[in-house]
This record gives C-alpha cells, structure tokens and sequence, in this order.
C-alpha cells in the first residue's frame, strides 16, 4: 500500500510540476521576444514528455499488477522458502540462491509469460531491478498473447 501512496505523490508533484512549466511556457510565449518564444516553446515540450512518461510509467504499473493477480489466480506465485527482511524484502543471499532455477526455467520455456514473472520476481530479489523490469515487460507481452478470448 505505501507503494501506492508513493506512486500517487509523485504523480502529483509531476502533475504540479507540468502545470506549473506549462504556465511559465505561456508566458514566455506570450512575452513577444523571439528567445522567449524559443523557450516557451521548448517548454511546452518538456512537461509533454513528462506527461508521456508519467502516463507510460503508470500503464506499465497497473499491467504488471493485472499480470501479477492472473499468476496468483493461478497459484503460480513461487513459495520458495526465503529469509526476508522486517520490511518484506527477500535476504539478497537467498534471492541469489534461487535464481539460477528461474533462469533456467526461463531459458527452458521462453514463450511462457508464467516463468518470465517468475524470473521477474526472482531479479527482484536478487536485487537486479532493471532486469525484473524487463522480465516484467516480456511477462505482460506474452500474456497479452496468451489471454482467454
């Protein structure tokens, strides 16, 4: 929960932040000067790419928990025995312990979006976050393939 609450305050302040560029693009533009039209501009465009990354960033984060659920839905979600931390967070020496099977796993059937959240969550553990984010999005590309009609 405090994951969402995380989310939703810094999708405010990015929010705070556009609006707040976006008043100051207009009014540069609104000065007349040629530089300040310039900057207005270039303003303008910044708080769009923010925008697309906050809205990219939030799909990513609800698609992954759609992925999550139908794993867990199907009692896919690995029991392996892991020490963990008081806040929740696998010991990253057992993290690193359970790894290598989930890659294996991964090597040995990868059309399955099951084994590729699995190794997702396996990266996670073993503290390798941009890898669990790219497990992650091959997981919701093969099983946006593999949903019941």
């Amino acid at each position: 929960m405090s994951a969402r609450i995380g989310v939703a305050v810094m999708a405010a302040l990015l929010a705070l932040y556009i609006v707040l560029v976006g008043q100051r693009a207009w009014l540069l533009i609104l000065s007349g000067d040629g530089v300040g039209i310039a900057m207005g501009v270039a303003l303008i465009v910044l708080p769009l790419i923010a925008a697309w990354a906050l809205g990219r960033e939030l799909w990513f984060g609800v698609r992954a928990q759609q992925v999550g659920r139908r794993l867990e839905a199907e009692g896919g979600v690995p029991q392996d025995d892991v020490a963990v931390r008081p806040s929740g967070r696998v010991m990253r020496a057992d993290g690193d312990a359970v790894f290598p099977v989930y890659r294996a796993d991964a090597e040995a059937h990868p059309d399955d979006w099951r084994v590729w959240y699995r190794l997702a969550l396996a990266y996670n553990a073993a503290g390798d976050r941009r890898r669990a984010r790219e497990a992650v999005r091959t997981a919701i590309r093969l099983e946006r393939t593999d949903r019941p009609a």
